[in-house]
């Protein structure tokens, strides 16, 4: 998982930490040549009659001696970062994060925290990789965003309503059934909403994942209205005693005006308590802008990705995050229903490499 972007990532900072390095070294020697030129070159001062004073005491001696190696090994060691040279490092990672589906804003924004953090600072030789990772995780620490647990909420009210937004194809229908089956998991009842009347086969395919898993789908023909499944769905749960109901909807583009109005209608009939957007992990730019458009629209209250596990570049998730200002919810990671994880920033940040 994100293999691409953690090798790339490995890459800069292994650059980057010798480059500081070798300013290290050009310092180091710098102020070498000066050292020299003075011992050959003595400053001539005039003499002066010493003040009289009353002899230090061996604990002031003790000090002064320690502050006087420790700025030595400061002078010798440490690197204070430049503009300039903060320019020259972001460069490459900038590419590197846009390589790996990163969106420019989101790129700006990690841009604008390492300024702040690595700017001016004195970075030590031997911490400098220590340095510049710590703050690239900072950044990115700041963009993701710790879910929420559905399962915590689901208990607040019942029923408990979700509506499902994605396009065609992105395991949308899956993660649905993904979901409904965690719910199960944790003897939390639930009933689909077939409010995709649009695609063909839609219905079907999801009344197999409802029969598999045991519960109850409601559906109208093909061509109904999607809010009266949606609408019908909810009256059957709370007429039942289930705890949530899970509403899937037409795949969509978001250039499709006329279906984006019909989602909205849905969400005005149904007062969903969450409104989940599916996008595939790989999908890169496509998904990000889809995100903001889909956000935009209705006001998504938090994404799911599919098809983490072939994903070999992972800033989808650091985008979505970023254009959304809303959290990744679960990220899947296979085929099977068992195949759903709770997202969680700190191990997304571990699996890149940070």
């Amino acid at each position: 998982m994100f293999k691409f972007f953690k090798e790339k990532l490995k890459s800069w900072i292994g650059k980057t930490k010798e480059e500081i390095e070798e300013k290290v070294e050009e310092k180091k020697s710098e102020k070498g040549e000066v050292e020299e030129k003075l011992k050959k070159h003595p400053k001539k001062t005039k003499e002066i009659e010493p003040i009289k004073r009353e002899a230090p005491t061996i604990e002031e001696l003790e000090a002064e001696k320690k502050t006087s190696i420790f700025r030595k090994l400061k002078g010798k060691f440490q690197y204070k970062l430049s503009e300039e040279d903060f320019e020259n490092i972001f460069e490459n990672l900038e590419l590197l994060l846009l390589e790996n589906n990163v969106a420019l804003q989101a790129v700006e924004a990690i841009k604008s925290h390492l300024k702040k953090e690595l700017i001016g600072k004195e970075i030590k030789k031997q911490e400098v990789e220590k340095e510049i990772k710590e703050a690239l995780k900072n950044a990115i620490e700041e963009i993701l965003i710790e879910p929420d647990d559905i399962l915590s909420l689901v208990k607040e009210k019942q029923p408990f309503v979700i509506v499902f937004f994605g396009i065609n194809g992105c395991g949308k229908t899956t993660t649905i059934a993904k979901l409904a089956n965690l719910f199960l998991k944790n003897n939390i009842s639930c009933v689909l909403a077939a409010s995709d009347t649009f695609r063909a086969a839609s219905i079907e395919q999801l009344q197999q994942h409802a029969s598999a898993l045991g519960i109850r789908i409601i559906k109208h023909n093909y061509g109904s209205d999607p809010a009266a499944v949606a609408f019908d769905a909810i009256k059957y749960a709370k007429a039942h005693g289930i705890r949530t109901v899970l509403i899937d909807t037409a795949g969509r583009m978001h250039t499709q005006n006329s279906l984006m109005a019909e989602m909205e209608k849905i969400c005005r009939v149904t007062q969903p308590d969450l409104k989940i957007f599916v996008a595939e992990s790989i999908a890169g730019n496509d998904a990000i802008q889809q995100a903001k458009t889909f956000n935009e629209t209705i006001g998504i209250d938090g994404s799911i990705l599919t098809k983490t596990d072939v994903d070999e570049k992972g800033g989808t998730a650091i985008s979505i995050s970023y254009m959304t200002k809303k959290p990744i919810l679960y990220i899947g990671t296979g085929q099977n229903y068992e195949d759903l994880e709770l997202f969680n920033p700190k191990k997304f940040i571990k699996e890149i490499g940070l």
